[in-house]
């Protein structure tokens, strides 16, 4: 497959003039301390097209590009993300059972790469992620997952607990993946419209989602570590899905 470089926009003015054209910006790192007109422009651009922001120190900035950046560099997207709502009402419409992936607030880019692997081959309809304090496409995910991130949906929303009620309110069952439950998985109906939720790698699924989901259920442990890996986790679920529906 062909090497995917991390492209950067970086200075104050290019930045504003990325937003403005339309790019796909995942994330803009901004020096912490700045100060000015120009820069106050940029913090409206950036907060009126609802772009990730992430204040750093300088020496960050300089280990991300040798060049005058002026305090301000901006990651692009290798992909176009989805608009939700928008996805959602064209999978419903499909005729398909939806199949739907939310990955909260999951961190490791490896792991996000290898659930999107996982997600191509077994059909989910698409993937939500929150716009903030999540991983998201990068040159290392489009790796890991063996380019399935240009073939599967991705989604950014700006509430994971809108999206789940937004979902609920399509008709599609909400499943968290967690071990705070004494159902397993082998008990869930996994046939009907469905979104299933993956949890951080180190606090597992949010304690405000947990409470609006429909159905909680967990995997089975015989062994002493007690948790898989979420990517491992993550696969189980939706091959019994795969399973399932066959």
């Amino acid at each position: 497959m062909q090497e995917i470089q991390e492209q950067q926009i970086y200075g104050i003015r290019a930045v504003i003039e990325a937003v403005n054209a339309g790019k796909t910006i995942d994330r803009v790192f901004l020096q912490k301390g700045l100060q000015g007109t120009l820069y106050k422009e940029l913090l409206t651009t950036l907060q009126g097209a609802q772009i990730a922001t992430q204040y750093v120190p300088i020496e960050k900035l300089n280990r991300m590009s040798k060049k005058n950046h002026q305090g301000v560099i901006a990651t692009l997207s290798p992909v176009e993300y989805q608009d939700f709502e928008e996805l959602v009402i064209g999978v419903t419409e499909s005729g398909k059972v939806p199949l739907f992936l939310i990955l909260d607030h999951l961190q490791d880019v490896r792991n996000f790469g290898a659930i999107v692997r996982t997600a191509e081959c077994t059909g989910v309809s698409g993937i939500i992620i929150p716009k903030r304090g999540s991983v998201s496409v990068t040159a290392d995910a489009v790796k890991t997952s063996a380019g399935a991130v240009f073939r599967v949906p991705i989604c950014k929303v700006d509430n994971l607990i809108d999206a789940v009620y937004y979902l609920q309110g399509s008709g599609i069952r909400v499943v968290a993946a967690t071990e705070k439950t004494n159902n397993l998985l082998y008990s869930e109906d996994f046939t009907t419209p469905l979104a299933i939720v993956m949890g951080a790698e180190d606090v597992g699924i949010s304690g405000g989602v947990l409470k609006v989901v429909d159905s909680r259920v967990k995997l089975p442990m015989a062994g002493e570590i007690g948790s898989l890996n979420v990517s491992v986790a993550c696969a189980v679920f939706l091959y019994e899905a795969v399973r399932q529906r066959e």
